[in-house]
């Protein structure tokens, strides 16, 4: 595992205070029976290859969380997508309708959590906005094991396939990346 950074962490981190984002994940986790708690890496993983790195898996293996703005209605979208492959736009509005580029911005407030960190879970309470439309590709499916963003870019947590649908309340399974 690669050593911890003052780069990476902020002094309350490096305390073993945790973010709130960090937090928000660990209770959703433990509230829905998920029987792996979320870890905590020495190093920031902003990118899919970066986790994958700091977890010694395959790129695959991580599930990254992909948020689009609806231009219907300015809603989040979200595609839970293997780390590996790209999400195809022209797909997913088959499902969505047309959409946008999602900005740093619109990710956070939509999400409650920046870029780098987000998770497929433990949204912004329902008062603070509507939670995104999510999509887990099949993609994912290749694997035994993946690794989800726990709400910072330290933070991940695991999981199959599987555990994902059910954590995230049963979120469609569909075909949206590139192939090839």
């Amino acid at each position: 595992m690669p050593e911890a950074s003052n780069e990476d962490s902020s002094p309350n981190e490096a305390r073993g205070v945790r973010s709130p984002g960090f937090v928000r994940v660990a209770s959703a986790l433990a509230a829905l029976s998920h029987p792996h708690e979320p870890v905590w890496l020495e190093v920031a993983a902003r990118t899919s290859q970066e986790a994958a790195d700091a977890l010694g898996v395959s790129l695959g293996q991580i599930a990254k969380s992909v948020v689009f703005r609806r231009k219907s209605d300015e809603s989040a979208v979200m595609v839970i997508a293997s780390g590996d492959k790209r999400v195809d736009e022209a797909l997913l509005k088959f499902h969505t309708g047309p959409l946008g580029r999602a900005d740093a911005d619109f990710v956070k407030a939509r999400t409650g959590f920046s870029i780098g960190g987000v998770s497929p879970l433990a949204f912004l309470p329902e008062e603070q906005g509507a939670a995104p439309q999510l999509f887990i590709d099949r993609e994912l499916f290749r694997f035994d094991v993946i690794w989800a963003a726990a709400g910072h870019p330290n933070g991940v947590f695991k999981m199959t396939p599987d555990e994902l649908v059910r954590l995230t309340g049963g979120a469609p399974v569909i075909d949206v990346v590139k192939l090839g």
